[in-house]
């Protein structure tokens, strides 16, 4: 505990955290436990740790005799149970599971600011056996009898963000394995409950022996007989249902109350005032496109900004400052994802989002006074600066540009481009990704992240980059952006030298799960446009719609667009509650899986649009143009696919090593 920093939380009911945080922590516990139970004892050389065979029945045998021996009046309800449970030891008898043997949630350490675990504390008890008796016992509380009140735990199951006992099964399930039996299940949670109650009634026996720690160690007699009424009522309960089956993760992508509620203001103000305002920005780069004003935020989008802030729509997709976690902001991204430049009437748009969250992560107080606070206040915006034209960006380790370290000060030279945002007047800093010009650190440690100012002597905007053929113009363009002997204080370093990739991996991963979420939700304009032109045009003799070949088309593109919207909120499920490692590959899958699906959804409503479709008449061309970009920013589908199988492999060798 004093070499690990991090929260623990006493209280069950981890006061003080949102709705969405207290369930992550939770599924964060649950993932550990599940993670502890999958290790294999012979492979971490732990044979002969516990007894052997036979665990359940020596904890029957252990904690009856630990009760009689504190008893002090008679309770049949203990007996009855102790009876029960030594006549009804599973089947075999013979699990040789790592088990910890106390496992709660007031005895691991989390981490400062995410929902992952650090360490798990209290070990004292741990040995081998069936690891249902860990489940059980963890997830107890789910049944306190009501009729107590010491601990504070009869309402528990009732605070918002703690998952039920259905999720508590399900998340269990899915991370140890889709067919681990649960037939068992109420044998273990009745041993739990007997054991409880056994240790209530020790804790009495020491009062009445005057030697009890706890002040209120006399309330503890009027805990045993509820206890162990509940074992028995649970004994008698012979299956449980498994609320999600791996797979069928519905349940789980619930928002938070605090989620639902913004993201039904977001859709009001979508509606009052983001979508009645497309019109009045067509006409403004119509106006504009001959003019350096084209570069030049549009004063309506000053005028959105302002409301959506007066109405606490602002910096929705950063966890410390809106209470929201991944899975709630998906879905808001989702829906500003329905017009172009809703997310910045939000604050919540690229590249500041993921500019943000690095300074937020990795800054230095002082960077976060000069560059991060008025990012957040939306008062300049930013550009990040990584890929290069001379090198093949697909691997990122080939970057050129160069750091040097020069006195008080780094020296930055090399070439950058497709740095989106760097032809807004209004872009002050870029963060470039440089490697260390004099290292011998291994090729994943030789870049760092540095905060150059945009007015800095040496920083040159070379040109803007068009993408099949659009420039951009809302979103500052993408520009080739070059870097001349460009030197800037120390201070202007970000984490340490050669932490470029680990800041990037923090970056990326919600930056991900908002690309996908906002491509989706152009999907679903695109799905929109689709029916209403089939229902709109004849040919033949018919409207579209009643063409075969286009109703399946609406048919396979609402298929791909759940696929995919489930498959993107997974991964934000995961994050919430593994951070950004834990989540890596549906990460890598959702980058392949979402601009897949999009395009090909996008590409039927330009089939059944005809040369409108390809037109300014609708906003698809200009969809396909930015959602095919993502077939390549961040990286590649290539990348991606190789991880996802690097990934899969690891864990299927896991699995087969945990079975021998």
């Amino acid at each position: 505990m004093q070499h690990v920093p991090g929260r623990i939380f006493r209280d069950l009911s981890l006061p003080g955290v949102s709705p969405a945080e207290r369930s992550a922590l939770y599924l964060a516990l649950i993932q550990t436990l599940a993670q502890l139970h999958s290790f294999n004892v012979n492979s971490l050389g732990l044979q002969g740790y516990g007894r052997g065979p036979r665990y359940c029945k020596r904890q029957v045998s252990t904690w009856k005799r630990q009760y009689q021996a504190a008893a002090h009046t008679d309770i049949p309800a203990m007996n009855e149970l102790a009876e029960w449970l030594a006549n009804n030891l599973p089947a075999g008898d013979n699990e040789e599971q790592l088990l910890h043997g106390d496992f709660r949630i007031d005895n691991v350490i989390f981490h400062p600011r995410e929902a992952r675990v650090m360490a798990v504390l209290d070990w004292e008890l741990s040995t081998t056996g069936h690891p249902l008796a860990d489940f059980a016992y963890a997830i107890g509380f789910c049944f306190w009898p009501k009729a107590t009140t010491l601990g504070n735990l009869n309402n528990i199951s009732n605070i918002a963000g703690i998952p039920s006992f259905e999720e508590f099964i399900s998340i269990y399930s899915r991370c140890r394995d889709a067919t681990i039996s649960l037939d068992n299940l109420n044998f273990f949670l009745a041993l739990s409950y007997f054991k409880i109650a056994s240790i209530c009634q020790g804790v009495y026996g020491r009062y009445l022996l005057g030697n009890a720690a706890a002040e209120n160690s006399y309330e503890f007699a009027s805990l045993v007989q509820p206890l162990a009424e509940t074992g028995l009522r649970l004994a008698k309960k012979t299956s449980f249902t498994i609320g999600m089956q791996p797979g069928n993760m519905g349940e789980l992508f619930q928002q938070s109350e605090k989620g639902k509620v913004v993201l039904q203001k977001v859709k009001d103000f979508m509606q009052k005032h983001v979508f009645p305002a497309e019109k009045e920005m067509a006409e403004y780069y119509a106006r504009n496109k001959n003019s350096p004003d084209v570069w030049r935020k549009p004063p309506t989008i000053e005028r959105l900004k302002e409301r959506a802030r007066e109405e606490g729509l602002w910096n929705l997709f950063l966890p410390a400052v809106s209470g929201l976690g991944q899975l709630d902001y998906a879905l808001i991204a989702e829906e500003t994802g329905k017009c172009y430049f809703a997310p910045e009437v939000f604050n919540c748009h690229a590249p500041d989002t993921g500019n943000m969250e690095v300074l937020h992560l990795y800054g230095t107080e002082e960077q976060k006074k000069q560059w991060l606070e008025p990012l957040l206040e939306g008062k300049v915006s930013s550009c990040f600066c990584m890929t290069e034209p001379d090198v093949a960006s697909s691997d990122a380790t080939n970057m050129e540009c160069s750091l040097q370290r020069d006195g008080d000060s780094y020296v930055v030279h090399g070439k950058k481009w497709w740095s989106s945002g760097a032809g807004n007047p209004n872009c002050k800093f870029a963060i470039v990704m440089a490697k260390d010009k004099n290292t011998s650190a291994s090729r994943y440690k030789q870049h760092s992240m540095i905060i150059v100012p945009m007015d800095t002597p040496g920083v040159k905007l070379i040109r803007p980059l068009s993408v099949f053929g659009y420039f951009d113009y809302f979103h500052g363009g993408h520009f080739e952006v070059h870097f001349n002997n460009v030197r800037v204080p120390a201070s202007h370093l970000i984490l340490g030298e050669g932490r470029g990739f680990e800041i990037a991996q923090g970056r990326l991963g919600p930056g991900r799960i908002h690309h996908c979420m906002r491509s989706i939700g152009a999907a679903e304009t695109a799905l929109r446009i689709l029916c209403e032109r089939s229902s709109q045009r004849t040919t033949f003799g018919k409207k579209l719609y009643r063409h075969e070949v286009v109703a399946h088309w609406i048919a396979e593109c609402r298929i791909a667009i759940e696929q995919a919207r489930l498959l993107t909120l997974k991964a934000a499920s995961r994050i919430d509650t593994m951070g950004n490692k834990g989540a890596r590959k549906e990460v890598a899958m959702i980058k392949v899986v979402a601009p897949r699906a999009v395009l090909k959804v996008i590409d039927c409503a330009m089939q059944v649009c005809g040369g409108a479709g390809f037109s300014d008449d609708f906003p698809l061309a200009q969809m396909f143009a930015y959602i095919r970009t993502l077939r390549v920013a961040d990286g590649p589908d290539e990348v991606h696919l190789s991880a996802i199988a690097k990934l899969e492999l690891l864990e299927q060798a896991k699995k087969l090593n945990a079975h021998l």
